[in-house]
């Protein structure tokens, strides 16, 4: 019998837990010539999660954990299921059911007969969201296409079967700064999406504000494209040449009409301003990636875990 791993990072979501199980327990019915093996990845919360948790383990020897020391956020939770996952097949969900159970065994379904190495999902749609954050998160898919060599597709979840050879993989990506949407395109394989539209969370609130997510989409961009820093450099470059040829015009106005009384102090001031803006974007955006590489040469853990059972 094959196994399938289930990676479910949590924070602070004792509502959901018991929830959670039950659903998916209902899926392992359809998919009864499979063992589950769920892996809850704790973020350092702070409520009940872990006794929760702990009540499953007391229904399931299938049930296991692993607590963090603190909150590494999620991206590290991802990679410690992928590390202690042992199942020939691995789905990573969200514990709020916004990643429908229902669609998994289509999902196993095409992985385990050979013709995909991962399925994963889509949003197609962003009900009950802000526009605001849906315009930016559009925004953000159509930048990260066009200037790395990723193609994500818009409103992709993490929520994806993968074969073991494609886990692997990503577990030989050790890197500190980690974007996994970014790194399950990029290790290849083939791959496909499901739709979906927008499932509303069965309990619990989202501990994803909009400040973070643009945290997080940043830390894709500097993951996976160097653009950035060529558009300085093209900045650096025209700045160059057009401070020579308006150094040649304030000479050739100089011999040529030196009587000419001096003006433009208002024009003046608003081009120091401008440059001096595009200077210390430069450097936030060039310090930026150093304070990535800074994390880097560290080599620190990507997490530390107080416990695992």
């Amino acid at each position: 019998m094959e196994t399938l791993s289930v990676i479910v990072p949590v924070y602070n979501e004792e509502e959901s837990i018991a929830i959670f199980y039950d659903a998916l327990e209902k899926v392992h019915q359809q998919l009864a010539t499979y063992r589950f093996e769920y892996w809850f990845i704790d973020d350092g919360s702070t409520d009940r999660t872990i006794p929760e948790i702990q009540a499953l383990q007391t229904k399931s020897d299938a049930v296991h954990y692993v607590k963090f020391s603190r909150n590494f956020g999620k991206e590290a939770g991802l990679y410690a299921g992928l590390q202690h996952a042992t199942g020939e097949y691995v789905v990573v969900m969200d514990v709020d059911l916004q990643d429908p159970p229902e669609l998994l065994p289509e999902m196993l379904t095409g992985v385990a007969a050979g013709e995909w190495d991962a399925i994963g999902t889509r949003r197609t749609n962003r009900d009950n969201e802000p526009k605001i954050r849906s315009w930016f998160s559009d925004l953000f898919y159509k930048l990260i296409n066009r200037i790395s060599d990723l193609n994500l597709v818009n409103g992709a979840r993490d929520y994806r079967v993968m074969s073991r050879k494609m886990v692997d993989a990503i577990l030989e990506m050790t890197e500190y700064n980690r974007f996994s949407k970014g790194i399950f395109n990029w290790v290849g394989f083939r791959q496909k999406y499901l739709e979906f539209k927008h499932v509303e969370r069965v309990a619990g609130t989202t501990s994803w504000s909009f400040n973070r997510l643009v945290g997080y989409a940043i830390e894709g961009m500097v993951a996976f494209s160097q653009v950035p820093l060529t558009i300085i450099s093209f900045l650096g470059v025209i700045s160059f040449f057009a401070s020579l040829l308006a150094g040649a015009f304030v000479v050739i106005r100089a011999i040529f009409n030196s009587g000419a009384a001096i003006d433009g102090w208002a024009s003046l001031v608003v081009i120091i301003l401008f440059m001096g803006g595009i200077q210390l974007l430069s450097l936030g955006i060039v310090g930026r990636y150093i304070s990535a590489i800074y994390l880097e040469t560290k080599k620190r853990p990507i997490y530390i875990a107080s416990e695992v059972k």
